[in-house]
């Protein structure tokens, strides 16, 4: 039994009584009526930020965070708990603190998001990238047990945890569809469009997402396809955008906005959400750009009208690489003796940048938090949802839309 169809695709009855959604191609037919003032802003606004990228002094001074920033609130969308300072926290001593279970999946995340970053200056985005992606994003946390890299081999769905299939609230194409609907994303994310790159990877996107080609790990994956879409595009030169902020303060339309296009084929609901989500977010992030530079000229000012020597300026760089530090990472990462290391750590709290936050005598942590409060609006875990993401699911569920 074949349900109506929309421009979207079409539910199927399967063999077992469940039915699954097979997408059709992309591009839509007929073709999505974007917002011509609503893509131009979005453009418009995408295009200052890579400017201010490109002017930096040090782009990747800043751009370390920005990828930590986007881990953790897409990590959060999904029911990790892991802040922006636990995950900094591990990456200067993974055994040294207690720290939530989930952090090393928001790590994960850092690290498959620079792992795309490289592959995308010399390849294109393809099924073979997002499988390499989807690997390491699963490799060693929750999830490890579902085929890591590999396109899944049986029926997923979506719903609240330990939701039998029969109540799904979404079932994506079996897997025989899935194969097909996945040769085609590809061929759309390799063609040639007069698609505005913006509306390019919002259908993508998408479509990703409705096809859920993996057990575990979709949401995540699509939302890193974004970003790699645009740079490998060439919108964006440095990978300071991110939308993950926009779609978990707006994770209930986020959701609805999706499920619109499958059940009505509403591809320009979710167009425009995403534009506007681009728009808030590339201006927010040119903002904080800018917020950025000012503070780091103003303190590296303070430094050196206190005389207080090149390895006190070196010091101040790797904080605004990593604001959370210890003596031994000090001493590492600028190869100066431990004694050296902390002796610049109290030349730098005496002089307020700095700030000592675990209260011991010993395995002190340090905290540049004057550079922490320009992100810290964002580090607020977010819970469980109704519409199952969050939690860990059964075999067969998937916890992310």
């Amino acid at each position: 039994m074949v349900a109506p169809r929309t421009r979207a695709g079409r539910y199927v009855k399967q063999p077992n009584g469940y039915r699954a959604f097979v997408p059709a191609p992309l591009p839509p037919d007929p073709p999505v009526a974007v917002d011509a003032a609503l893509v131009e802003r979005a453009a418009l606004a995408l295009a200052r930020l890579d400017g201010i990228a490109q002017t930096l002094p040090d782009p990747d001074l800043f751009v370390a965070m920005y990828v930590r920033r986007e881990a953790v609130l897409s990590s959060q969308i999904e029911g990790t708990q892991s802040t922006l300072e636990d995950v900094l926290a591990f990456e200067i001593d993974a055994q040294g603190a207690e720290l939530p279970q989930d952090v090393e999946e928001v790590v994960n995340y850092v690290h498959a998001m620079n792992y795309g970053l490289e592959r995308v200056e010399s390849l294109p985005v393809s099924l073979r990238l997002i499988r390499e992606i989807h690997e390491r994003l699963l490799q060693g946390v929750r999830g490890n047990e579902k085929e890591p890299g590999e396109f899944r081999r049986t029926q997923n769905w979506i719903g609240p945890a330990n939701t039998p299939l029969a109540r799904a609230s979404f079932v994506p194409p079996a897997v025989p569809d899935m194969a097909r609907a996945l040769d085609n994303f590809e061929r759309f994310l390799h063609e040639r469009h007069d698609l505005p790159v913006l509306v390019h990877s919002a259908l993508a996107h998408a479509q990703f997402e409705t096809i859920h080609p993996f057990l575990d790990g979709n949401g995540r994956v699509g939302r890193l396809l974004i970003i790699f879409l645009l740079v490998n595009r060439g919108v964006l030169h440095k990978p300071l955008l991110y939308l993950s902020h926009y779609l978990k303060e707006h994770r209930a339309e986020y959701y609805d906005r999706l499920r619109a296009i499958r059940e009505d084929g509403n591809w320009e609901g979710w167009v425009s959400f995403f534009l506007q989500g681009v728009a808030e977010v590339a201006e927010e992030a040119s903002e904080r750009a800018r917020a950025i530079v000012q503070l780091r000229e103003g303190q590296r000012r303070v430094l050196q009208e206190g005389r207080m020597g090149p390895n006190a300026l070196r010091l101040l760089d790797l904080l605004y690489r990593s604001p959370i530090v210890n003596g031994a990472f000090v001493s590492r990462e600028l190869n100066v003796t431990f004694p050296t290391a902390l002796r610049l750590l109290q030349l730098l709290m005496e002089g307020g940048l700095l700030d000592e936050v675990t209260g011991g005598r010993r395995y002190r942590r340090y905290q540049f938090n004057s550079y922490l409060a320009l992100f810290a609006e964002d580090g607020s875990p977010t819970h469980g949802a109704d519409s199952g993401e969050g939690g860990t699911p059964p075999q067969g569920t998937e916890a992310e839309a």
